[in-house]
């Protein structure tokens, strides 16, 4: 019996004080002094502890932005002195879609290895633009034995990243009449992916393949950025190539189990060849998520490849488009469009762009992706702010370039155990118990347009699109 698959998580706390959401705001003229029990001495968080601890070494006051927000104090002080204000430096963080919500909430999860959860509930808007748009099922989340964060019910995550035969075929002794190409699995549907921008130190980049190595999972990187150093970790290394140069890389091939190759026409041609350089070689070949996107995975399904990767921007936005569409839409069209050529199950689909919550895992895979892959949620992990002093040369406000490979490596298990846990919450309330079963499964999810146009169109009639 295999051993059950489990990311350990360990409290990491962060080497900087990380910019909180909310502070208490306190008008100590009015406070009567005379009170017993002070609701400052209840604060099961600590947080006027850490005032006063803090006041008396002189430290920055950043701590008081620790707050929960479980409004205690405002509701049982008897003067009514407190009042709740948000933190005037957490709305400058990040852009507007690495906005400051999923900053924090990333940064507390990969300190906590725990699901976020607030004091003060969810406050945000119904509905917004993207996966925010886009709901998921939770109609067995009544089930007890739906429960596969406590270990009552296995649920498995496990993604496979090489080809399938399109159909078996057997001899009359039953026996496969076809090659089966052999199995290359993941446990997580989530894949690294070297960031695009950032402090990408040695120590950064270790830290990121260190905890690809502990879960088990694979890490997209740059040939040219492979070092010695990186070598123990090759096993979970896929060097990103292209057709001008992998041939410069072929040790590097050797020790790697899965490699990519970027999309060039013709690039098709150029499989044999790579299989012939490793036995066993897993290849997959990175492309635009742009409008040509679906033909040509249709065209690469047909070739012997193994796994298609799609890059959609920072934002997780169509490409090379001047009116570019989510990354949800273009999965959906990229998944039908081998579904309604009968090839889907042939190869897998990876995607990279915009993946910045757990959410977005499970809603891109009810689109019809395998899997996904993350980048800028590893810096936040490393609690890089999204301030983009870097790309302007300026230094880190954090430091990155000083993390050591211990403390940056177990901040992202924790990370990834966190959202582990939420896709296992999400599945389990669906009534699903594999991964794999749950890629394209629309009827789960409920998307805003579609109820817009169904409840309001007959009412308000059709939008105009200008």
């Amino acid at each position: 019996m295999p051993k059950k698959y489990n990311i350990s998580v360990k409290t990491t706390p962060p080497r900087f004080f990380p910019v909180g959401k909310y502070t208490t705001v306190e008008f100590r003229e009015d406070c009567a002094g005379s009170c017993r029990e002070c609701v400052k001495k209840k604060c099961i968080y600590g947080i006027f502890k850490e005032n006063y601890l803090h006041m008396l070494s002189m430290h920055d006051p950043e701590y008081i932005y620790n707050c929960q927000s479980c409004l205690r104090c405002v509701q049982e002080c008897t003067k009514g002195i407190f009042s709740r204000v948000i933190n005037p430096e957490y709305r400058e963080l990040g852009d507007e879609y690495w906005n400051a919500d999923i900053i924090h909430r990333t940064g507390v999860q990969a300190h906590t290895g725990q699901v976020p959860v607030s004091g003060s509930g969810y406050r945000g808007p119904f509905v917004g633009e993207g996966f925010d748009s886009m709901w998921t099922d939770m109609s067995e989340i009544v089930r007890p034995t739906r429960d596969g964060i406590h270990g009552r019910e296995y649920i498995n995550t496990c993604i496979e990243l090489s080809r399938r035969p399109r159909r078996l075929k057997f001899n009359k002794d039953m026996s496969l009449a076809v090659d089966a190409p052999p199995i290359f699995e993941v446990p997580v549907p989530v894949l690294f992916r070297q960031p695009d921008f950032g402090v990408l130190s040695n120590n950064v980049l270790m830290s990121i393949a260190d905890a690809a190595h502990k879960i088990n999972t694979m890490m997209f990187i740059r040939p040219e950025d492979y070092s010695e150093a990186l070598a123990p970790y090759s096993d979970n290394l896929i060097p990103m190539l292209t057709k001008d140069n992998y041939r410069e890389f072929t040790d590097l091939i050797q020790k790697s189990r899965m490699i990519e190759i970027a999309f060039k026409p013709g690039i098709e041609n150029e499989i044999d060849k790579l299989r012939s350089l490793k036995e066993g070689l897993f290849i997959s070949v990175g492309m635009p998520l742009n409008a040509d996107a679906a033909s040509r995975s249709l065209e690469l399904a047909k070739a012997d490849v193994d796994t298609l990767h799609f890059y959609a921007d920072n934002h997780g936005r169509e490409t090379d488009s001047e009116n570019p569409r989510f990354i949800k839409e273009m999965i959906r069209e990229v998944h039908l469009k081998l579904v309604d050529n009968s090839i889907r199950l042939k190869v897998n689909l990876v995607f990279s762009g915009g993946i910045a919550m757990a959410e977005h895992v499970a809603k891109a895979i009810i689109c019809g992706a395998d899997g996904v892959t993350v980048d800028n949620s590893l810096l936040i992990a490393l609690e890089c702010r999204m301030c983009y002093r870097c790309r302007q040369g300026l230094s880190c406000p954090v430091k990155l370039e000083d993390v050591e490979l211990e403390y940056g490596s177990q901040r992202i298990v924790n990370l990834m155990g966190a959202w582990r846990n939420q896709l296992l919450e999400v599945m389990g309330a669906m009534g699903l118990r594999e991964a794999r079963r749950l890629r394209g499964e629309v009827g789960r999810s409920m998307w805003f347009e579609d109820l817009e146009k169904e409840n309001f169109g007959p009412i308000f009639g059709e939008k105009k699109v200008s």
